[in-house]
């Protein structure tokens, strides 16, 4: 069975003008409480008034300009990825060739080699050969140019 609670005023300031000036909103309610059958509401609320201060701005500020966030959307797709992401952080450690970054992932080589791609045009890995070993490309992550997309990410997160 519903009742119906007591009648509740809440009076809250909807705007307040430079020279102090203050519009007021009320508004009168009835609380609901659903309840066992004959049983009384569980809570009564009593009409307090409710008063809530708003911040006022002198004038709306109309003249901002959206920030240029296509570094850090670039950055943030490329380490969207796990497997780009994973690539970044064994590279970190040193240079990896495809082979051994597939058998840490648990990826197939081809598929390795495609984020590479992505990676290495975006300018955050490299890719050399080792005189010795002159089959294997070797990659290498170019610290200077992650330093860079942190930073650029780490700006919109400010």
């Amino acid at each position: 069975m519903m009742t119906f609670g007591p009648r509740v005023t809440c009076r809250s300031v909807v705007c307040a003008s430079a020279s102090g000036d203050t519009l007021t909103n009320e508004r009168s309610f009835t609380t609901n409480t659903l309840s066992d059958a004959g049983a009384t509401p569980s809570r009564t609320h009593p009409e307090v008034p409710m008063a809530i201060e708003l911040p006022v701005l002198p004038e709306l500020r109309m003249a901002y300009r959206a920030p240029d966030v296509e570094a850090p959307l670039e950055v943030a797709a490329l380490l969207a990825d796990r497997t780009r992401a994973s690539i970044l952080a064994l590279l970190a450690d040193g240079p990896n060739c495809v082979c051994e970054m597939a058998a840490a992932l648990g990826a197939r080589e081809n598929n390795v080699s495609n984020h590479l791609a992505r990676l290495r045009e975006a300018g955050l890995v490299r890719a050399t050969r080792h005189g010795a070993d002159s089959r294997r490309v070797y990659y290498e992550r170019d610290d200077e140019a992650s330093r860079r997309a942190l930073e650029a990410v780490s700006r919109v997160l400010r």
